[in-house]
């Protein structure tokens, strides 16, 4: 499957071939980077992750993260068994093994840990909670950002936290998985969600955001994950005098914007030019984009 067309696509680099890999205390080759087949990650996705970027040194946003992390993990009452301060000297332990300080995303994710048999029970759970961190040089394509992506509004929904809390970032993606899917056979390279009312909610793996004259509109969150590039996009943009609306809106809005993008951690702002087959604006990434992306990457390396 082709992923030159994607929200997470990236330029390949064969350094990546050689990486150290941690997995519970451990550092391996990538090629030995394994967990069993009993472990709660794979038997049910049963965990919690967060991808991490790092530029000249600094790991961006890393306390919010981590944040994150022990908010998701406390809320399905997994116990990592680690503190916020034993995880950092993890990360910090798999880069510097790496020699690694800019252009690196980190995989951070956490399991509830081994399992006497494969079942849901968390009470068959043996021994702590398993910890793997991957890092890996990645860049976003250029092209990716220089055309802008195309975007399909799948028939999938995403959840409010009744029926699966996306905001909790868990293992289990199936649901976004299913709507890229339904994306990439029509042709395009990232699903546009809508929530159960109705309204625009997220795409299946980023943010979503549109642009109405200097406005930025996103969704509430009731109904998508929470984004961390989207927060700093929103105060970002706020704190040079601008306006970002966190509101409901329709497709039919986002049809109708002058520009539109989308955020994620591995790419920061990316241009959207055509969602279901319409052209957004111009149908080319548009200067209020730039604008806020400058804005954003200014504020995130402040």
């Amino acid at each position: 499957m082709n992923n030159s067309a994607s929200a997470q696509s990236y330029l390949a680099d064969p350094r990546n071939e050689n990486v150290l890999v941690y997995v519970d205390d451990r550092l391996v080759p990538r090629r030995e980077a394994v967990v069993s087949v009993f472990d709660s990650g794979f038997v049910l996705g049963d965990g919690v992750w967060e991808g991490l970027r790092v530029i000249d040194g600094r790991i961006l946003q890393l306390d919010a993260h981590l944040s994150r992390m022990f908010e998701g993990a406390n809320s399905i009452a997994l116990d990592i068994g680690r503190s916020r301060d034993d995880l950092k000297a993890a990360i910090r332990q798999t880069l510097d093994a790496n020699g690694m300080k800019d252009g690196v995303h980190i995989r951070l994710m956490v399991s509830r840990g081994l399992k006497s048999t494969p079942n849901q029970d968390p009470r068959f759970v043996i021994g702590k909670a398993t910890v793997v961190i991957v890092a890996e040089y990645k860049a976003p394509r250029p092209e990716t950002k220089s055309k802008g992506l195309a975007l399909f509004t799948s028939t999938f929904r995403t959840s409010g936290p009744d029926v699966f809390d996306l905001r909790l970032n868990s293992h289990s993606r199936l649901n976004l998985i299913q709507a890229l899917i339904q994306a990439i056979n029509a042709g395009a390279d990232e699903a546009l969600m809508l929530d159960p009312r109705g309204f625009v909610a997220s795409c299946n793996s980023t943010n979503f955001f549109i642009v109405r004259g200097r406005e930025l509109w996103t969704s509430t969150g009731s109904f998508s994950f929470k984004g961390l590039t989207q927060k700093a996009v929103i105060d970002s943009w706020r704190s040079v005098g601008n306006i970002v609306e966190e509101k409901d809106f329709t497709l039919a809005e986002a049809y109708s914007a002058d520009e539109a993008f989308i955020t994620g951690t591995l790419g920061g702002l990316t241009p959207v030019v055509r969602i279901d087959g319409r052209l957004i604006g111009g149908g080319a990434p548009g200067p209020v984009t730039a604008e806020a992306e400058k804005a954003y990457k200014e504020w995130v390396l402040r």
